[in-house]
Order: C-alpha cells, then sequence, then structure tokens
C-alpha cells in the first residue's frame, strides 16, 4: 500500500484525531478529538467544539494548527500543519450537525456555544516502518 492510501486509510479508520494549537506563550497544545464529522480529500476537516473552549480562544488568536491521524496497532501515522478557522455561521453548524449532538450542545443546531473547526492542510509528515516522509497537501481544485 502506498503513503496516500495508507493516509486514507488512517483517516477512514480513525476512532481518535488529535488537533494541535498554540497558546498565548507560543507553546505548542494537544487535545484528542472524535473524528471529523466532514473531509474533503485531504485538505478541509470539520471538526465540533464548544464555543467557550480554550482552544476556540487559541485559535482567535494563533490560527496556525496541526491534526495528527494514527493507527496505534501498526504505529503508522500522520500530522498535517495549516490553519483553522472558527466557523459559527448556521450553514458551517448544520452542515456537520447529527442526531445526539444535543448531549453536548443542549440548545441545539442554534446554541451558542457550539461552533465549527473547519481545518485547512498545506503539507504534512508521514510516519511507517521507522521512516519519515514530508508531503504537500494537493489543492481540492488540483484533484
Amino acid at each position: 500500500m502506498d503513503m496516500e492510501q495508507t493516509i486514507e486509510s488512517l483517516m477512514d479508520e480513525a476512532e481518535v484525531s488529535f488537533i494541535g494549537s498554540v497558546d498565548a506563550e507560543g507553546f505548542p497544545n494537544m487535545k484528542a478529538m472524535l473524528p471529523p464529522r466532514k473531509r474533503e480529500g485531504m485538505q478541509v476537516f470539520y471538526f465540533t467544539t464548544n464555543t467557550s473552549s480554550m482552544r476556540v480562544r487559541q485559535y482567535r488568536e494563533h490560527p496556525q494548527a496541526c491534526v495528527y491521524f494514527c493507527n496505534p496497532r501498526t504505529f503508522k501515522g500522520f500530522m498535517l500543519r495549516g490553519i483553522m478557522e472558527v466557523l459559527e455561521d448556521q450553514a458551517s453548524k448544520e452542515m456537520i450537525w447529527r442526531e445526539g449532538d444535543t448531549d453536548y450542545y443542549s440548545l441545539g443546531v442554534t446554541d451558542p456555544d457550539y461552533c465549527v473547526l473547519k481545518f485547512t492542510a498545506e503539507n504534512g509528515r508521514f510516519y511507517s516502518h521507522f521512516h519519515s516522509d514530508n508531503f504537500d497537501v494537493p489543492v481540492m481544485s488540483e484533484i
């Protein structure tokens, strides 16, 4: 299986993904998240989160971000670097809303404490079999 196929498989099978942000002092912060609700190839990813969260404050101040996917059994993984946007418009919120989300956002899809994180990847680093490779993420219009 080539690198691109392995990356696609890691994204599709992920039970957890990790997102990274930069805090006010310039230090990296990581957080485990549920897998993205939606993705466009390996370039754009959408996550749900609380508008009031520390992570949202960090992304608003420093949009530089990373997303990491891995398979702990095979010790294969990849990191994507890019920009994280905080989306609060109703269309974005409805796009990834799922039944059962009221467990997290009691006021429903219009809950002011519900927002969407949109990550747009620029490049990445893939690790497998004691070897790492850097790669550029293809722009959706190039695919």
